[in-house]
C-alpha cells in the first residue's frame, strides 16, 4: 500500500483521548484507518516509562505516534524509542494549542519558527527509517496563514518530510481555550487546496471539522487523505463504514454486539490486571449515538465513574437489549 492509500482516512491524536485503549476500540471497527497516539512530549518517551507511554498492543498497526517537543537532539531521541517499539510513523505536533504546549514552546507555537521544524525533521530522518510527518495548523495568531503554511511546508519539504496533516484553522495562542481554537477559527479547506495544488507530489492530508465518513470520501477528489477528530471520537460507530466508504471493502460492517463483546473481555482482563474499567468504557459512551437506548448506555457507563464494575458493558449492553424487548412487546 503506498503512503498516499495509507493515509487515506486517519483517526486524530487526541489528548487524553487516543490511548492505548482507545486505539484498541478503533480497530475493532476499521481495519484500514491509520492510528495516531495521543501527543508524547520527547523528554517523556526518552526518561520516562516507556511502556506505559509508548506500549501498545499489535492489532494497533498501522499506528503513527505523535511526538511533542522543540530540541532536535530529543526529538531524534524520542523518535529512536518509537521505532524500538514498533511504530509505523512519526508524527511532529505542530498544531496543539494547548497551555503545556505554549509553555514548552512547540505545538502551534513552532508554526513561528518553521526553521526549526525542518531541524527536529532533519535530526529523526537522520536516525529512523519509517516516515516523519507533520501535523499543523494553518497559522498562529496574526500570521498571514499563505504565507506562514507555505513556509512551513517549503523548509519541511527541503528537510525530507513529505507527508502534511493540517488542520485547516488558525491557532489562537492568546485569548482562545484549547476546546475554542477547535471551534471558533474559521476553516479555509481552500487554502489547504491550494497548497495541494502547488506541491502535487506531496501527501497532503485534511483535517478540520468533517462530521460524517461521507463528507470525509467527498474530500478525496482534492486531497490524498482525510483526518477525522471530535467526529470519530463523539460518535465512534461511524468508524465501522470507514473500511467500505474510505477503502472500498466489500465486508460487512462489524456488528455492535461482537464489538461490545471483544471490549468486554478486554475490559475485563484491563481489570485482572490492576486496572480500571472506567479507563477503557470512557472512549465507548458515544458508541450508540443515535441509536435506540443510546441514552442508557450512556448512563449506565458514565455514572458510576472510577467504581465501574468490570462487566459494565456487558450489563448495559443487557439494559439495551431487554428496552428493544419491552419496546416490540405487545400492551398488556
Amino acid at each position: 500500500m503506498t503512503e498516499i492509500q495509507i493515509h487515506r482516512f486517519c483517526v486524530a491524536p487526541m489528548m487524553d483521548g487516543t490511548d492505548r485503549h482507545c486505539r484498541y476500540f478503533h480497530r475493532l471497527m476499521t481495519r484500514h484507518a491509520r492510528l495516531y497516539t495521543e501527543m508524547i512530549v520527547a523528554e517523556a518517551a526518552v526518561f520516562g516509562d516507556r511502556e506505559r507511554h509508548l506500549g501498545f498492543d499489535d492489532c494497533e498497526h498501522p499506528l503513527a505516534l505523535q511526538l511533542g517537543g522543540s530540541d532536535p537532539a530529543m526529538m531524534a531521541r524520542a523518535a529512536e524509542a518509537s521505532v524500538a517499539f514498533g511504530y509505523d510513523e512519526v508524527n511532529l505536533n505542530v498544531g496543539c494549542p494547548s497551555d503545556r504546549v505554549k509553555a514548552g514552546t512547540f505545538g502551534a507555537c513552532l508554526m513561528q519558527t518553521p526553521q526549526i521544524v525542518a531541524d527536529c525533521i532533519a535530526a529523526m530522518k537522520a536516525v529512523v527509517d519509517v516516515p516523519v510527518t507533520v501535523k499543523c495548523r494553518i497559522g498562529v495568531d496574526n500570521q498571514d496563514p499563505e504565507e506562514s503554511l507555505s513556509n512551513l511546508i517549503e523548509l519541511a519539504v527541503a528537510a525530507g518530510c513529505t507527508t502534511f496533516i493540517v488542520h485547516a484553522r488558525k491557532a489562537w495562542l492568546q485569548g482562545l481555550s484549547p476546546k475554542e481554537n477547535r471551534e471558533i477559527p474559521p476553516l479555509d479547506y481552500g487554502l489547504v487546496a491550494r497548497m495541494k495544488a502547488r506541491w502535487p507530489a506531496l501527501t497532503i492530508v485534511l483535517n478540520g471539522g468533517i462530521g460524517t465518513i461521507n463528507e470525509a470520501r467527498g474530500h478525496l477528489d482534492t486531497f490524498d487523505g482525510v483526518m477525522l477528530g471530535r467526529a470519530a471520537y463523539g460518535t465512534p460507530g461511524i468508524l465501522r463504514d470507514v473500511d467500505r466508504v474510505m477503502f472500498g471493502s466489500k465486508n460487512s460492517p462489524p456488528v455492535l454486539g461482537e464489538i461490545v463483546q471483544a471490549m468486554d473481555s478486554y475490559t475485563r482482563r484491563h481489570v485482572e490486571q490492576g486496572g480500571s474499567a472506567h479507563h477503557v468504557v470512557r472512549h465507548m459512551i458515544g458508541l450508540m449515538h443515535g441509536r435506540p437506548g443510546a441514552r442508557g448506555w450512556r448512563r449506565r457507563l458514565t455514572e458510576q465513574g472510577t467504581k465501574t464494575p468490570a462487566n459494565i458493558l456487558q450489563l448495559a449492553w443487557n439494559e439495551i437489549q431487554k428496552e428493544r424487548a419491552d419496546a416490540t412487546a405487545p400492551a398488556l
